[in-house]
């Protein structure tokens, strides 16, 4: 078996024994998990043990690996100040993930993920720990579209069990692919206050829906439709993932509103995670149009990585062609709406960040999550500086399954803002209301209407004071690795321009 290295970074290395190297392969995965996170990880040069010169010799450094219970516990110990803990905005770092099968992390860039096609938010109650879900949409040819369920729906347990803080991982994210939901019913429509939800509002309705989870591939363009109104011609795109695979079918969805052409486009982002900056970039370039070659994005990595990347390879670009050289379809537009709530995170936040100095951007619904941070997945595949590139599957360490996605930089838009961690705040606060959530893409869902209303300038149907009701977990979340604002990292520098490495 080859040596596995132990690193001696060509950057300030000049305190350590740059002979050093882990002679046994026993420590695989804890190996590439400090070589990664030393090379990349955002917060490397202010966590102590990841420092170049935290070991001086073979044997210390072998002691630090051993002294862990798990590759994953090792890894989440070595992340600033991160935080596991569901709904805490208190970590620095809520975002990083590791995983024992990087193939999660790869078949999760192409949309592919296991589900029972219920999407759905998770509340806890305001007088309690129990926790209801409400249904924010099905999937299309997924098991739940065949069954008694829709959007709107409550449930409040999973086989018979009360679903509460401590419980809904296990019960609705744990191994069994198949479960039965509990629905609920409104029982008190006053117990759905300005402050949250009484346990009083809902009850059992003694409906269960059986569903089972399968592979499945979600094309993220959920809706596009033209509505014309008031002299309008309006363009509305319902997107719910930067899927990169996709873009090809968001550069058609574009091609319909050109033919004939909109007057105004709004894009709902409300249940959309995030995913690849490309695609962000790329839909930007959709919206404008006459930019191209312009700074939309720029990547702020850590103080290791900046230095070796020059100005373009941190730079992204308004484009006028996808990566496949396919011509993109813009729009011309100098204003979009944009539709979001608490799970708009990521790269909906960098579309909404890196329009504002150019368009005018006019965001409704609530404030987003608060995700300024990019990452990059990386696997056992030393030759490529640990990025993954799928022409090198092949170059993985056969004896190491664990990807990781850390976060690996800030994302600044043209005029060098990136700070909102806590959220992008709308110009026109308006929460979902969860007793009358409305049909999606409908002219009379509350937040279309709203946006309706503004580009048409006329007034709409009174807005019900409705509570501002943060989820504390969704269904996206729950696919681990989901979503996450990811660069693709090809034009990082080879591994053995900062790793002195023996074999």
């Amino acid at each position: 078996m080859a040596t596995i290295v132990v690193i001696a970074t060509a950057l300030g290395c000049s305190d350590r024994d740059d002979s050093i190297t882990q002679a046994s392969g026993e420590l695989v995965e804890e190996d590439f998990i400090w070589k990664g996170l030393n090379l990349f990880y955002f917060w490397q040069d202010i966590v102590p043990d990841l420092a170049d010169d935290r070991f001086t010799t073979n044997q210390e450094y072998t002691e630090f690996l051993r002294s862990w219970n798990s590759p994953e516990e090792q890894f989440y110990n070595l992340c600033y100040q991160h935080e596991v803990i569901v709904g805490s905005s208190a970590a620095e770092d809520r975002f990083s993930f590791i995983t024992d099968d990087y193939n999660e992390l790869i078949s999760l860039s192409t949309g592919e993920f296991r589900t029972n096609g219920v999407e759905f938010g998770l509340i806890r109650f305001q007088d309690n720990n129990d926790v209801f879900g409400y249904v924010r949409y099905i999937l299309p040819n997924s098991d739940a579209s065949t069954k008694n369920i829709q959007r709107g729906d409550f449930f409040l347990g999973v086989n018979g069990t009360q679903i509460t803080v401590d419980n809904f991982s296990s019960l609705l994210f744990g191994s069994n692919d198949s479960y039965t939901l509990n629905m609920a019913s409104i029982a008190n429509a006053s117990g759905f206050t300005s402050s949250g939800v009484l346990s009083s509002a809902l009850e059992l309705n003694n409906v269960d829906v059986a569903l089972t989870k399968a592979a499945y591939t979600e094309n993220p363009v959920f809706i596009t439709k033209t509505i014309e109104t008031g002299g309008k011609r309006i363009g509305y795109l319902m997107y719910n993932g930067f899927t990169s695979a996709f873009n090809t079918e968001l550069n058609n969805a574009f091609a319909t509103f050109q033919n004939p052409a909109i007057t105004d486009l709004v894009i709902d982002l409300r249940y959309n995670p995030g995913g690849s900056v490309n695609t962000a970039t790329a839909l930007a370039s959709m919206i404008t149009g006459g930019n191209a070659g312009q700074l939309f994005l720029k990547e702020r990595w850590n103080s290791k990585i900046q230095p070796q990347l020059s100005e373009d390879q941190i730079s992204n670009n308004f484009a006028s062609q996808l990566s496949n050289g396919t011509d993109i379809n813009s729009l011309g537009l100098s204003e979009v709406y944009i539709l979001t709530t608490g799970s708009s995170a990521s790269a909906s936040e960098a579309l909404i960040n890196g329009l504002d100095p150019y368009i005018t951007v006019k965001q409704i619904g609530t404030r987003t999550r608060g995700k300024n941070e990019f990452s990059i997945t990386l696997v056992d595949d030393v030759g490529n500086s640990l990025v993954y590139n799928p022409g090198r599957v092949g170059n993985i360490n056969p004896n190491n399954s664990y990807g990781m996605q850390p976060l690996v930089g800030r994302i600044e838009n043209a005029a060098g803002f990136f700070d909102y961690t806590d959220g992008i705040a709308p110009e026109t606060n308006l929460p979902e209301d969860l007793t009358d959530l409305g049909i999606l893409g409908d002219e009379t869902e509350p937040l279309l209407a709203e946006a309706i209303a503004q580009i048409t300038g006329t007034t709409r149907r009174s807005i019900k004071d409705v509570p501002d009701v943060r989820n504390i977990y969704d269904s996206k979340e729950g696919i681990r690795f989901w979503g996450g604002m990811q660069v693709d990292g090809k034009n990082l520098p080879p591994i053995n321009d900062l790793l002195a490495i023996e074999e």
